[in-house]
């Protein structure tokens, strides 16, 4: 059976056909554009050990981390060790995630002021975000990944059974404690969430714009009810929220780390919705970087799944992003857990072989 035969007879094939058939009635014509992003994935940290993995798994192209960073920002020194590190082997380094800002929960966050509003501690962190911008752009790193959270990533406390002795991350709104004490914020409703965020960007993306480096947002995981949870109305948990967001600042160089998985996370149907919520912000350019794994279920109740296995058909995810041009990195995300494999290693090789596949299935 030659590939023209074998690809009609497939799923993927079928998915593929689907999509250039779609785009023939639209424009008359097909005419196949270029798939140019990347396998890539977050390294912690970025050891020698780690860069062999990653070169054995294919992926030559990281997210990076620079320890612990006692004044808030990675030195410059630092930033050229781990891109010398990882240039020996290949592997380049596209991202750099920061020491704070992250996903965590406010009550665990070392430096919280940007997220509490206090000034002028917030200023002061400020700072350190310009000198991640100022020292990433200074070593060839064009993009930081960071996170505006003040729930971090809530799940419930077991996760449900998966395939193969795994546990799936879960979460079910209905099963969460029915009364949950505030964090350290107190009550936030939208509208001071919303002016903590434009005060950082208003100060934050006029550097990015200066040194050319592109701003990654990640959305808030999972998307909670209005009325929100530990009385903090989240939201960038909303495709409407994440719309809002880019546009505060009107700058090439702000945008979204694209958690497809968490922004599944907020729809009612994320096979059905999943591809226009791509296309509208890839279109627009505001995807740096891509989250790549799936879920099962929907908004308020899902689990983490294997990505072959989630709710949302990859293949058509992958050519979406294929359409609107999408160039950086494809990465995975909270694989399944099991006692066999404590670090997800072996989770995260099917995760990298995965998505190798679709890449290539892209390109071909």
């Amino acid at each position: 059976m030659n590939r023209r035969n074998f690809l009609s007879t497939t799923a993927i094939g079928a998915a593929l056909s689907a999509v250039q058939n779609s785009a023939a009635a639209t424009t008359g014509d097909y005419q196949p554009k270029k798939a140019v992003m990347k396998l890539g994935c977050q390294s912690t940290p970025t050891t020698e050990k780690r860069l062999q993995f990653f070169k054995r798994h294919s992926v030559n192209n990281i997210c990076c981390e620079a320890g612990s960073c006692p004044d808030g920002y990675p030195t410059v020194e630092e930033l050229s060790k781990i891109k010398e590190r990882a240039e020996k082997y290949g592997v380049s380094v596209d991202c750099y995630t920061p020491p704070f800002l992250a996903s965590s929960h406010i009550d665990r966050e070392a430096r919280p002021a940007i997220m509490l509003g206090q000034s002028p501690e917030r200023d002061r962190d400020i700072d350190a975000v310009h000198k991640w911008i100022q020292n990433c752009a200074k070593v060839g790193i064009p993009s930081i990944k960071y996170n505006m959270s003040l729930l971090g990533v809530v799940r419930l406390e077991q996760g449900d059974a998966g395939r193969g002795g795994s546990t799936l991350s879960t979460w079910r709104f209905k099963d969460a404690k029915p009364k949950t004490p505030l964090t350290k914020a107190g009550p936030i409703n939208a509208d001071v969430y919303w002016e903590r965020i434009t005060y950082f960007l208003d100060k934050v993306i006029p550097v990015a714009n200066e040194y050319k480096m592109r701003m990654a947002c990640h959305p808030h995981d999972p998307g909670m009810p209005p009325a929100g949870y530990q009385g903090i109305d989240a939201v960038l948990g909303t495709v409407e929220g994440l719309k809002k967001f880019i546009t505060i600042q009107e700058s090439p160089y702000h945008g979204l780390n694209f958690c497809q998985g968490t922004v599944s996370e907020m729809l009612a149907n994320p096979d059905k919705e999943i591809g226009d919520v791509i296309r509208y912000f890839g279109s627009r350019k505001k995807i740096f970087n891509v989250h790549f794994r799936n879920i099962r279920g929907h908004r308020d109740d899902f689990v983490e799944t294997y990505p072959d296995e989630g709710s949302v058909n990859f293949v058509k995810a992958m050519m979406v992003y294929k359409e609107v041009g999408y160039p950086y990195m494809m990465m995975p995300d909270h694989v399944p857990r099991h006692p066999d494999d404590k670090d997800g290693d072996q989770a995260f090789a099917f995760a990298y072989g995965y998505i190798r596949a679709l890449i290539q299935m892209a390109q071909a």
